[in-house]
């Protein structure tokens, strides 16, 4: 039986949620992001795009090409509660739902055309989302995840695209390589040097090939531009979590040493989410008394994995939570609520210059493990261990 995957794309979808809120925000030049100079623009508007204003720019340079935008900062708990309303709307109609990021999802519809027809049931999907949300969705159905995703580029709520088995690769043949996925800056550049810069010219090359290029890749990116892919639709939940505790060798009182455990354990388990290309919207802390009391504190946030915002929270949660002034013989840091996506999300307050620093202690961490780098205030735990 051939495979009926849906993508479902919430297309500017800051844009959209700002408007929701406040319609005389229709029609006019809209930027979010940060408003100050080494701000970053996190959406754009289509009418400040065409001043050439792009996501990632500096907000500065922005507002010097679009003088007459409205610059919001943005709402994270209006988009984080935006999306899980999506979430429950869509998995009330869908068999198999996977949430891949705070906007988007996959749908497993394989064999719905036994009672409906796969593109009618989601047609009237989509119908169904924009009555109950005031968003309206754009989707592309096809044979795969890679396909689907692939295909809502350039669709909008009432274009959406079907893509059948015998149509896929002439649709993917034309498309830049940098379309699909596993295609970033170096590898573009490596291809491109060769005069692969299309799809089409990937699919035709040996997958031997590209495998001797780019290692493991090599492989998988030959079938996507092949229109091959076997990735299941994996069934939604926000229940997974990802936590550290730490149990001191002597009962502690010393503040300054017990939050640089909590600052080192939250160092860890945002590197472990971007990893994971995961974000949480739930930070909870928990101590343990040397009475052998256990109390706990959590909060809810926009989906982030970044540390300096985890970092924050958790020290805020601490000092609300550490009032009876004991030694402890624990400490631990949980993040739940997590679901696919990029710390992208939260470039509202970040600038390129942090993003990047990200990337940088990441790509360390990830050639000489954990603790081969660190920041200064947890930096003494990672010297211990």
């Amino acid at each position: 039986m051939e495979r009926a995957i849906v993508h479902i794309d919430m297309h500017d979808y800051y844009i959209a949620c700002e408007r929701l809120a406040n319609s005389s925000l229709k029609g006019v030049p809209l930027i979010i992001g940060s408003g100050t100079n080494r701000g970053t623009v996190a959406a754009c508007s289509k009418e400040a795009a065409r001043f050439g204003v792009r996501v990632s720019m500096p907000t500065a340079y922005a507002q010097r090409l679009c003088p007459n935008a409205t610059m919001l900062k943005g709402d994270y708990g209006s988009y984080t509660n935006k999306s899980k309303e999506l979430t429950e709307i869509i998995k009330e109609h869908a068999p198999v739902v996977e949430k891949s990021s705070i906007h988007s999802f996959y749908l497993d519809i394989t064999g719905m055309d036994r009672f409906f027809g796969c593109y009618d049931w989601t047609k009237e999907l989509s119908v169904q989302i924009s009555k109950m949300s005031g968003l309206a969705p754009s989707w592309a159905l096809s044979v795969n995840k890679t396909v689907s995703k692939i295909g809502v580029v350039g669709t909008t709520p009432k274009m959406p695209r079907l893509l059948k088995q015998g149509e896929v690769q002439n649709f993917l043949n034309p498309l830049p390589i940098q379309r699909l996925p596993n295609i970033g800056d170096t590898t573009f550049q490596l291809l491109s040097r060769i005069g692969i810069r299309q799809i089409g010219k990937v699919s035709e090359m040996p997958p031997m090939v590209l495998q001797k290029m780019l290692g493991k890749r090599g492989n998988l990116i030959w079938q996507h531009a092949n229109g091959i892919d076997s990735e299941p639709v994996k069934p939604y939940s926000e229940k997974r979590a990802v936590y550290q505790e730490h149990n001191f060798d002597m009962d502690c009182i010393d503040i300054q040493v017990i939050k640089a455990q909590l600052l080192a354990m939250v160092e860890q388990l945002a590197f472990k989410l971007r990893q994971d290309n995961l974000v949480t919207a739930k930070v909870i802390v928990k101590v343990k008394y040397n009475n052998l009391d256990t109390e706990t504190k959590q909060s809810k946030i926009g989906y982030t994995s970044l540390d300096h915002i985890l970092k924050k929270e958790v020290q805020l949660l601490f000092f609300k939570l550490y009032h009876r002034r004991m030694r402890l013989v624990k400490v631990g840091v949980r993040f739940s609520d997590l679901v696919s996506g990029s710390h992208q999300i939260n470039l509202f307050e970040d600038t390129s210059e942090i993003l990047s620093l990200y990337n940088a202690l990441d790509s360390i961490r990830n050639k000489y493990g954990m603790n081969a780098v660190g920041t200064s205030s947890a930096f003494q735990n990672y010297r211990t261990k």
